[in-house]
């Protein structure tokens, strides 16, 4: 979408500053070219752009005001939590401003009987568990950035985690949203029953990546803590080995709370970090989590442990405390802090592929790594197909930068071929919009991009995010709303 914004003069910026302080005062507000470079991109440095103000409400109602006053403007805004995404979809857009939800931190409500936490955006992941752990309750979509990565974002990604395979994905725990339309407007989706009636709005909303409005309380379910929970750890020669161990677990029958893939890569470069007693000679680890009524995970660890062998499993190992399952995971989740041991960048992908077909695909990235001359650290959410190859590169060694890009756009290009998608949870955002037509054809993103147009005539709200090329709500001779003409194909209704 063109930005009819550009190239605001002074005069227009010091008015509309003044306006923005009036709402939140001056310290809230800012303005300053050194502080506004801060929040010139999120957790994808690759793209940066600097917004010409950053705010930072602290309620649902600044947040409200500040958006009316962008929509009576035409100034684009971007909501942004903790800035820990990976692609591009906090990245400020030019003559735009940055709407920063981290001061909205507060936990607002513990409802036990309803088994329910009620959350402001800015709330830290795994504080929601912290808060009812106590009560033998815990959160259970937890990426591994959890301890950094706030609540709002992982409603705008869908995040997912070691936990999705048995337990879902964010939408499947989060029962309503308070929420900023692009207009200004507050409105509540869902509450705090599992059910509710009418079209499933806020299914639509968890995974819109901030294209639709502004998210500013968040009701998320809350879980039993399981009677019993067994980790084990395998080490493979092969990576192929450790992902035919994953659909061998999952066609038994069994389904863990969660199974991790790293290879030797990511093993180096973590053990040179956090000590977790990964082999370093393995070609690849497999970490393996049951849990649920004892006698079920008693029964069930034989059978895993069995398929483990089957697979050619160097070693296999089973926490006896829960200092070493947690020292287990320690290293699963500083896998990608510890690639700066080994390289200055990498870029990383996420993509989808069916479990079946985890060891060809590994395979295939194998390959692409020795035709690109790139080194690829392959690390996944292994029990859902969710792969995160991280390209290492180093961007003063000229070509590497483009070489690395082409390399991450073939790997996706694998994961479609093999019935899978570009993205699990770090969402399209800036970053992979210009892959969006490996999934789908122009119709199918005109299509989409109707929704988006039904929440934000205007284009204000994220622009510039998920659809590959610029696509207005309006065009030139149509009635705002009006079917595109793509869509029409002799219908000649209106939208």
């Amino acid at each position: 979408m063109s930005n009819p914004n550009k190239n605001r003069n002074h005069l227009w910026k010091s008015s509309f500053e003044s306006r923005l302080v009036k709402i939140l005062g001056r310290e809230l507000v800012i303005s300053r070219e050194d502080e506004l470079i801060a929040y010139d991109c999120d957790g994808l440095t690759g793209y940066r752009v600097k917004p010409i103000f950053v705010v930072l409400p602290d309620t649902t109602e600044q947040v409200s005001k500040i958006v009316k006053l962008c929509h009576e403007e035409k100034v684009p805004f971007v909501p942004r939590g903790a800035g820990t995404g990976l692609s591009g979809g906090a990245l400020p857009t030019e003559e735009g401003i940055v709407i920063s939800l981290a001061r909205m931190n507060k936990i607002l409500e513990v409802d036990i009987p309803s088994r329910c936490v009620v959350a402001e955006p800015g709330v830290v992941n795994a504080w929601v568990t912290n808060e009812v752990s106590s009560r033998g309750y815990y959160y259970a979509p937890d990426p591994s950035s959890q301890v950094v990565c706030t609540i709002g974002g992982n409603v705008a990604e869908n995040s997912g985690g070691v936990h999705c395979l048995k337990y879902g994905v964010t939408v499947n725990h989060v029962l309503g949203v308070e929420m900023i339309l692009p207009d200004g407007e507050i409105v509540e989706l869902g509450g705090k029953t599992q059910e509710n009636f009418g079209y499933d709005l806020l299914s639509l909303v968890v995974g819109s990546e901030g294209l639709l409005g502004i998210v500013t309380k968040v009701t998320l379910k809350i879980i039993k803590k399981p009677g019993a929970v067994k980790t084990l750890f395998a080490s493979f020669e092969k990576i192929e080995d450790a992902g035919e161990a994953v659909s061998g677990i999952i066609s038994g029958g069994i389904i863990p709370a969660g199974m991790e893939i790293m290879d030797n890569v990511s093993i180096r470069a973590v053990e040179s970090t956090v000590n977790a007693g990964y082999p370093e000679d393995a070609g690849a680890i497999l970490l393996v989590e049951l849990d649920g009524p004892p006698i079920e995970v008693e029964l069930e660890l034989p059978l895993v442990e069995d398929v483990l062998k089957k697979n050619n499993a160097i070693e296999i190992k089973i926490a006896k405390t829960e200092t070493e399952r947690e020292l287990f995971w320690k290293g699963r989740k500083s896998a990608f802090a510890a690639m700066g041991r080994i390289s200055p960048e990498y870029y990383v992908q996420d993509g989808v592929i069916p479990r079946s077909k985890l060891a060809e695909v590994l395979g295939e990235i194998g390959e692409l790594s020795k035709k690109f001359d790139l080194i690829v650290a392959n690390v996944f959410h292994a029990g859902d197909g969710n792969l995160h190859p991280l390209i290492l590169y180093n961007s003063k060694n000229e070509g590497e930068l483009e070489r690395a890009e082409v390399l991450a756009g073939e790997i996706l290009n694998v994961c479609v071929d093999a019935g899978g998608s570009i993205t699990g949870e770090h969402g399209v955002g800036f970053d992979k919009k210009r892959f969006m037509s490996k999934m789908f054809s122009e119709q199918d993103i005109d299509t989409m991009n109707l929704v988006r147009c039904t929440f934000d005539s205007e284009g204000l709200c994220n622009p510039g995010k998920v659809f590959p090329t610029p696509r207005t709500c309006v065009e030139p001779g149509m009635k705002k709303f009006e079917v595109h003409p793509i869509q029409k194909e002799g219908r000649g209704e209106m939208y």
